[in-house]
């Protein structure tokens, strides 16, 4: 279990909750179910506080920000045919490598998906279709927001690197990790030590959720930024 979380409790997650749902803000490194390297997952910290709790999706160990839980069996179906219909509206934030003005652009390259991977794959790739927007353009890097229309495994990040705009430290799908050096002028670390990144992860967070609760009224949120992802975001504005 990551340092940080040992002391972790469900409670501290919440982000907004009713009768049908909870909906919690995932800190990175934490995974969303069962883990074979650690026993302590968000589905299980939801365990602790009901046993009925169920998680409606999973992000990526890495990726921080929403995640829905059904507190019944009912909410459970009703969340799981809106993400089958399509009608889950779920929007990432993510700092990319490079300069890249998206504005709705349409990624719908099929995706072929292996049990760690997904790449472009225009014969046995099955549909997937991503709207990528800019919302900031840095140095040289952009923070973007996605949605996923679909939902294929690493979806966004597949996208984003087969358009050449991977995932700031990414390196599966050939994300460059985000360094200071090459953004403050006469930069001195020692030359002994490796330079440690401004974001140890892939920078991806989960940003919003929004569906209908079983009366059909919407249920609507958004995850503040982790430390990690705000500290990225204000080192590069200042060295903008």
């Amino acid at each position: 279990m990551h340092k940080n979380f040992k002391n972790i409790s469900f409670s501290d997650l919440i982000i907004t909750e009713n009768a049908n749902y909870i909906l919690v803000n995932k800190p990175p490194f934490i995974a969303s179910l069962d883990d074979r390297v650690e026993s302590k997952n968000l589905l299980s910290l939801a365990k602790e506080v009901n046993q009925e709790y169920q998680i409606c999706h999973r992000l990526d160990k890495e990726t921080s920000g929403i995640v829905v839980f059904a507190k019944n069996p009912d909410a459970y179906r009703n969340f799981a045919m809106q993400l089958e219909n399509r009608e889950v509206k779920k929007v990432y934030h993510a700092v990319i490598n490079g300069l890249h003005r998206f504005d709705d652009f349409e990624a719908d390259e099929p995706l072929h998906t292996t049990s760690t991977k997904s790449r472009v794959d225009f014969r046995t790739g099955k549909p997937a279709f991503t709207l990528i927007s800019t919302l900031e353009v840095f140095k040289k890097h952009t923070l973007v927001k996605c949605f996923p229309v679909t939902g294929r495994m690493h979806q966004i990040r597949a996208h984003l690197a087969h358009h050449e705009a991977p995932i700031a430290n990414d390196p599966a799908y050939g994300g460059q990790p985000p360094l200071l050096s090459e953004l403050k002028r006469n930069y001195n670390h020692k030359k002994w030590e490796e330079e440690t990144p401004m974001i140890n992860r892939v920078a991806l967070h989960s940003y919003q959720v929004a569906f209908k609760d079983l009366d059909g009224n919407v249920i609507e949120a958004n995850a503040e930024y982790p430390k990690d992802f705000s500290v990225l975001i204000k080192l590069l504005r200042k060295f903008n």
